[in-house]
């Protein structure tokens, strides 16, 4: 299941990230992921003040929207990083690594997170295409929007052919660890969140029994 966000960031986030990508030092991408043979991009340099205040512009407004919470039951985020695509670049099609060595203990990589923040019309290709059995979803939105999926899809970025493609990239251990529990749990609190007006008082306090029950079955607070 993939979760899109259209209006994770304002305009003026937007157009503040633009400004601190314009100053931020830009290296090798595979600077996280030296062994790649499939990795061509840009990264912003994690020593780099402006990818600190980047960083936190982006987690703060995940950690603020309703759908990516509800959606993604955080417990950790990686630090969010910013990523550039110039044209001939691309990142070929590979699965994000189970752990990533960034804290004190390494987070464990349930979901994985992109934020566009160029106007598609800016630049040709680019798509975050997601393999979905034998068929792949493109995804190319405003600027602003998100899109969530499970770390353990294969997925890629096709070649920039003109253009730059600006994008913010962050991973989420999640509060959830089975994807299917994870995603059931979503639609089950999404349900009663638009529907449990028009039920009876009883009928919603089961419906809410079972979703806290298997939260709390299925949850990792730890």
């Amino acid at each position: 299941m993939f979760c899109e966000i259209p209006d994770l960031l304002t305009p003026a986030e937007v157009a503040e990230l633009r400004g601190l990508a314009a100053r931020l030092r830009f290296v090798d991408g595979r600077v996280t992921n030296p062994d790649s043979q499939v990795k061509n991009n840009l990264q912003g340099d994690l020593g780099d003040p402006f990818h600190d205040q980047a960083s936190k512009i982006l987690r703060g407004a995940l950690s603020r929207h309703p759908t990516f919470v509800a959606f993604a039951f955080p417990k950790l985020m990686a630090p969010p990083a910013l990523s550039l695509y110039r044209p001939g670049m691309n990142y070929g099609a590979h699965a994000d690594a189970a752990f990533l060595p960034i804290s004190a203990r390494p987070i464990r990589a349930d979901l994985s997170c992109t934020v566009f923040l160029t106007e598609p019309d800016h630049y040709d290709g680019g798509e975050l295409s997601v393999r979905l059995g034998t068929r792949e979803v493109d995804f190319k939105p405003a600027p602003g929007a998100a899109v969530v999926y499970p770390s353990t899809t294969i997925h890629q970025v096709r070649p920039v052919t003109r253009g730059e493609r600006l994008c913010g990239i962050t991973f989420i251990e999640s509060s959830i660890v089975d994807r299917t529990g994870r995603e059931l749990l979503f639609e089950l609190n999404e349900v009663l969140a638009e529907e449990g007006d028009k039920l009876s008082w009883d009928a919603r306090t089961r419906l809410s029994h079972v979703a806290t029950s298997l939260h709390r079955q299925w949850g990792d607070a730890g």
